[in-house]
């Protein structure tokens, strides 16, 4: 195995790209974890995920943890790349101002690997002054952001504010 990668999916319609995303790193040897945001499984499921990393996926914060470590610490500290694709606008303002609310952003708080995002939303939310002040802390403090295209949006909107594609993210998370 190349890396660890733990990828975070969050709650947005293009979390169905982030399967894709999986494949790329299995593919190019990587060992992958899966976070799933509640919200992520609203547009997902685990199995999934699961069937395509070849491990279990992590979901609840407040799961029995599989070792003696809780889940967040056990992910945090065996991660090489954390990625976060998509990334809502609520998981980015969380991610800078430090809430740990869930099981993904626990980890993000408690990993000391490089951190890759890749923003999905709609063209207002992407444009709002709050979330380019979010992005810029976060990219500030070293995190990747691998921005989102133009075109049109789940929500019918033409604009910035579609996740790119998976090749491109995978692109920016180095080999």
């Amino acid at each position: 195995m190349n890396r660890k990668i733990v990828l975070g999916v969050t709650g947005s319609i293009a979390a169905y790209k982030a399967a894709e995303l999986v494949r790329l790193f299995i593919k190019n040897g990587d060992e992958v974890h899966v976070i799933l945001t509640p919200a992520a499984c609203e547009f997902v499921r685990p199995l999934t995920f699961q069937t395509l990393s070849r491990n279990p996926v992590s979901v609840e914060q407040f799961a029995a943890p599989a070792e003696w470590k809780p889940e967040h610490i056990s992910l945090a500290d065996c991660a090489d790349l954390v990625v976060v694709a998509p990334a809502t606008a609520n998981t980015l303002a969380k991610m800078r101002y430090g809430l740990a609310d869930n099981l993904l952003t626990a980890t993000l708080l408690a990993t000391k690997a490089p951190i890759v995002v890749a923003p999905a939303m709609n063209t207002g939310m992407w444009e709002s002054a709050v979330t380019q002040e979010n992005l810029a802390a976060l990219k500030a403090r070293g995190v990747t952001v691998v921005e989102p295209g133009d075109g049109e949006l789940a929500c019918g909107v033409k604009g910035k504010g579609r996740m790119m594609e998976p090749e491109k993210i995978f692109a920016a998370c180095g080999k």
